[in-house]
């Protein structure tokens, strides 16, 4: 009798140690995916371009909601005011240059970038060059 019940102190002493390295290494693999997944976090790039042409409700409408389907862009703000299309998101997934590509694609020039000609031409007057006829209505 007094053997088997150092065996059985023995079995729960051995449980007991392996229950406490088990606790050890799910909170080590915790502590790990938790680490690394805030070392993967990059803080999203904020850019300015400026969009000329983006000088009416249609053409900030346009701009916006075609670019939020876009990969990688986080948000989107067309100041119609100020000419200016302020672009988030991370930089990782894209760059400044393909998110400049993107808007010359859709009929707008981008800073440099100037706009297909082949989808300027299908944009509404307002959308357009000045020098093309383009902009916004004039008030009376």
């Amino acid at each position: 009798m007094e053997c088997r019940s150092r065996q059985l102190e023995g079995n729960l002493i051995f449980l007991s140690s392996k229950h406490q390295s088990m606790k050890f290494i799910a909170v080590s693999l915790l502590m790990f995916l938790v680490t690394s997944g805030f070392a993967q976090f990059k803080k999203p790039v904020v850019v300015q371009i400026k969009t000329p042409q983006a000088a009416c409700v249609e053409c900030k409408d346009k701009i916006e909601k075609f670019m939020k389907y876009e990969e990688g862009i986080a948000k989107i703000v067309v100041d119609i005011r100020k000419k200016i299309t302020t672009v988030t998101f991370p930089s990782d997934r894209t760059n400044i240059e393909n998110i400049k590509t993107t808007l010359a694609n859709l009929g707008f020039d981008a800073d440099e970038v100037t706009a297909n000609e082949e989808t300027y031409k299908r944009l509404p007057l307002c959308c357009k060059r000045p020098a093309d006829g383009g902009g916004p209505p004039k008030k009376n």
